[in-house]
């Protein structure tokens, strides 16, 4: 039996492409490089979750009642930027829950320069009642009540406490944050 050539270049293209598909599935894996830090604790909380709480804490209150900005595409404030109001604050509850990944990332000081301690068990079920906060005060702007955001915000506060009562309110000051509380 003669096969016609064009058949057999069919097949000659297709166990190429499967031969490639299985190459490219047993292609070793790239390794993802760890992750760099390039912010202390501090200024991570200044730069991410302390705005990001404001913009949670400010929803408690008519939104409205922020004035509009001149040219929203360059407004420093979140609530008047070009994705203010509500989508504002959904955004800021997504960086707070965003947020505890780097608060769990290896190698992060404090900014007396001692290690975060995100190995200790009190401060992973810290992060995780910040993520949680964060993710309730997602959940509570997509509502967009107001009702829901005095409660949400509270959560907020909790999560923020339970972490700084043992790890940020210290006696000594900054020199002394980041180790646990007696």
């Amino acid at each position: 039996m003669k096969i016609p050539i064009f058949a057999l270049s069919m097949s000659a293209g297709l166990g190429a492409c499967l031969f490639g598909a299985v190459a490219t599935a047993q292609a070793p894996a790239r390794r993802t490089p760890p992750p760099r830090i390039e912010a202390n604790l501090l200024q991570l909380m200044r730069g991410i979750l302390y705005p990001s709480s404001n913009v949670v804490f400010a929803a408690q209150d008519d939104l409205t009642k922020f004035p509009a900005a001149r040219d929203p595409s360059t407004s420093p404030n979140p609530l008047t930027s070009s994705y203010g109001g509500w989508q504002a604050v959904e955004n800021a509850g997504l960086a707070l829950a965003e947020s505890a990944n780097l608060l769990l990332v290896p190698g992060r000081v404090c900014a007396n320069g001692r290690p975060a301690p995100v190995r200790r068990a009190d401060w992973v079920k810290y992060v995780e009642g910040l993520r949680q906060a964060g993710l309730g005060a997602y959940k509570a702007a997509q509502s967009k009540s107001q009702e829901a955001m005095l409660d949400v915000s509270g959560t907020v506060t909790d999560a923020c406490a339970a972490c700084h009562d043992v790890y940020r309110e210290k006696k000594g000051g900054l020199k002394d944050r980041c180790l646990p509380s007696p």
